[in-house]
């Protein structure tokens, strides 16, 4: 017997391949699907079915591609949707793989047709509990994305699936999730490796509620929803587009670059001090470890994408953004920046300040109006600097207005990353005064400034809207 956890970086994505004897079954795949293929062929066995969990909001599922490659069988969750591919999971339904036999349970509350799946060995005993976005470690699934007006409901559902149907399962029984620590699929998913009933039970906050009504008090919240989450749904029903043997985007000479650019969104994935230094005009600043976090919010589906990266290999960038729906990438500057420069072309640039030289402005009585760009979740937790105006990054686009034009910002984030986005999303539209803080919250030094912890202060906070 095999048993695998295939891990899809950025989106802190759980997909899992169970094999035994001559079958293989992979469960969430994602797009990207060369992995399961090629693990099948080295243990010798064919994939013989593809289950789904529920619809998926944050990346496309690759079942439609896995299958098209294997004829392998696709079962999907959520049966009330008007799905274009696969066959519809019905509760209770078992599949034999080799001595091990898998069983579906409907848990909803995620989603209304969520379904787990429980995997037994070869005796019969329940062994792991594969549960997608129904129960994370130190989390459950988010229950808004139907609306807020019918979460109340959604985590009433859940709660039963939990409490009614998973916990029983017994403590040693392994929790398998769709995801880990980052998702935006839960709102505090715990950076447990590996976890237990057992260690839910005890360990996992919303699980220590009182009753259902309390812990439909304590989950049925609005989170962020990226504004790609419409796409996803949309395409994991229809089935997303096939990819096949794609061709690598096309390296480009500064001069096509410069032409092609007019037509498209180019994305600059350097770190934040290459960025700051030189970047081509109108660029988005997103560094690699960030393209599953924001790609989905500032970049748009319907005009290509022209890339600008470190090396003359953006093969990481491109398997990112693709297990987004982003397909259509026409080509990377070939040389990157150095070539640009070396060929004269036009630049832009953006200042930078270290957080210890800035925290000394702030000593010697300099005022200054800092843009923290952070989340509420990281004010709570870390502290907040006084008087700094907070608008997160995912919501700047709509509070752009508040950004002053006619003095300095300084934009300030964790570490500086995020910073960069900012700035290069103002940049864009005219901003001219700004200045990132490299090192950001990490490094604060100031004794003047010092940051708040409790009292929430005089920011001027934008989160969800």
């Amino acid at each position: 017997m095999i048993f695998e956890r295939i891990e899809s970086k950025g989106l802190s994505h759980f997909s899992y391949l169970i094999s035994d004897e001559d079958q293989v079954v992979i469960i969430d795949p994602r797009r990207d699907c060369d992995i399961y293929i090629q693990k099948s062929t080295q243990i010798g066995t064919q994939i013989t079915h593809i289950l789904e969990t529920h619809r998926n909001e944050d990346y496309l599922i690759g079942s439609k591609e896995l299958a098209s490659r294997t004829n392998a069988q696709i079962w999907h969750a959520d049966n009330h949707l008007d799905y274009q591919y696969g066959q519809g999971v019905e509760e209770g339904q078992k599949w034999k793989i080799g001595k091990l036999k898998l069983e579906a349970i409907h848990t909803p509350g995620h989603t209304p047709g969520s379904m787990s799946y429980l995997l037994r060995d070869p005796n019969g005993n329940p062994w792991i509990i594969f549960c997608g976005d129904t129960l994370f470690a130190g989390d459950v699934g988010r229950v808004d994305l139907m609306g807020i007006e019918k979460a109340k409901e959604m985590a009433g559902m859940l709660y039963d699936s939990v409490f009614n149907k998973i916990l029983p399962l017994g403590d040693d029984i392994f929790v398998c999730p769709a995801h880990g620590a980052g998702s935006v699929c839960g709102s505090s998913i715990a950076p447990r490796t590996w976890t237990t009933i057992g260690l839910e039970r005890k360990l996992n906050p919303k699980l220590q509620a009182a009753d259902k009504d309390s812990f439909v008090s304590l989950v049925a919240q609005k989170l962020e929803q990226p504004l790609y989450f419409k796409y996803m749904e949309k395409w994991n029903v229809q089935g997303p587009p096939l990819l096949g043997i794609r061709p690598s985007p096309s390296p480009l000479s500064p001069p096509e670059f410069s032409e092609k650019k007019k037509e498209n969104q180019v994305v600059d994935t350097r770190t934040e001090l290459s960025f700051s230094s030189a970047y081509v005009p109108g660029s988005l600043s997103l560094w690699e470890g960030g393209i599953a976090s924001f790609a989905g919010w500032f970049l748009s589906y319907d005009r290509p994408i022209l890339l600008v990266n470190e090396t003359n290999n953006p093969s990481e960038q491109v398997r990112l953004l693709v297990r987004m729906g982003f397909d259509r990438i026409s080509g990377f500057l070939s040389g990157g920046m150095h070539s640009w420069l070396s060929q004269g072309m036009t630049s832009e640039r953006v200042d930078t300040l270290i957080v210890q030289e800035f925290c000394h402005m702030l000593d010697q009585g300099d005022k200054a109006w800092i843009l923290d760009v952070r989340s509420q979740e990281e004010l709570d937790q870390a502290g907040q600097i006084p008087g700094a105006n907070h608008i997160r990054l995912t919501q700047l686009p709509q509070h752009m207005s508040e950004v002053p034009k006619d003095q300095r910002v300084y934009i300030f984030c964790g570490s500086g990353l995020r910073s960069m986005v900012a700035a290069s999303l103002l940049k864009r539209l005219g901003w001219d005064q700004l200045c990132v803080i490299l090192g950001g919250f990490a490094g604060w030094i100031s004794t003047t400034c010092s940051i708040q912890r409790e009292e929430k202060g005089p920011s001027n906070k934008k989160e969800e809207e």
